[in-house]
């Protein structure tokens, strides 16, 4: 893991070392970090993750079904190659992702491919919080739900990704409450 970095330290950076840092904070979310690096200075891991909060509920619809699918299918075809980023294979690895057996791993391909077609973006889940079998079911369950509300929950599940994420990145994080989500 890198080394963590001070509040204090993130309030100085500039632009790009902002984004540098905190780019996959949203998976592949360059153009997030740019947007919430504009919010400093942050007075608290909690401010730093409502910016980013905040910001993802201002997008519409398609931009935040954007935001889930830059997410990729978990123990899907870039898991296998290794084409992860660095967050989601030590976030599948908890979950048991990485070590699932021919049965699970058929049955979870299945559904991403099913969810995947159904609403046309990946199911995503907070793997942090969960294991193989608390996913294999939220599949499941999940691919019941409406467009709108699957949406809507897939966001919210990237917020507490980004949670984790960001305790990952910050020391001394003085976060007083998880994400009400």
């Amino acid at each position: 893991m890198a080394e963590r970095l001070s509040l204090e330290a993130v309030n100085q950076q500039g632009y790009e070392e902002f984004i540098q840092n905190f780019t996959n904070i949203v998976e592949h979310g360059m153009l997030i970090a740019g947007a919430v690096w504009s919010y400093r200075p942050f007075r608290n891991l909690d401010h730093l993750h409502q910016c980013f909060c905040d910001f993802m509920d201002s997008l519409p619809a398609a931009g935040k079904q954007s935001i889930l699918r830059c997410h990729p299918n978990l123990a899907g075809k870039l898991a296998r190659r290794g084409q992860l980023t660095s967050e989601s294979e030590q976030e599948q690895a908890s979950a048991g992702l990485s070590s699932l057996t021919e049965e699970q791993f058929s049955q979870i391909n299945k559904n991403n491919a099913t969810y995947r077609e159904k609403f046309s973006f990946p199911f995503v889940i907070c793997a942090r919080e969960n294991k193989v079998a608390s996913i294999l079911q939220g599949l499941e369950t999940r691919i019941q739900n409406s467009e709108e509300l699957e949406l809507q929950t897939g966001v919210e599940e990237v917020k507490k990704i980004v949670y984790y994420r960001l305790l990952d990145k910050i020391q001394d994080a003085s976060s007083t409450n998880h994400p009400k989500l």
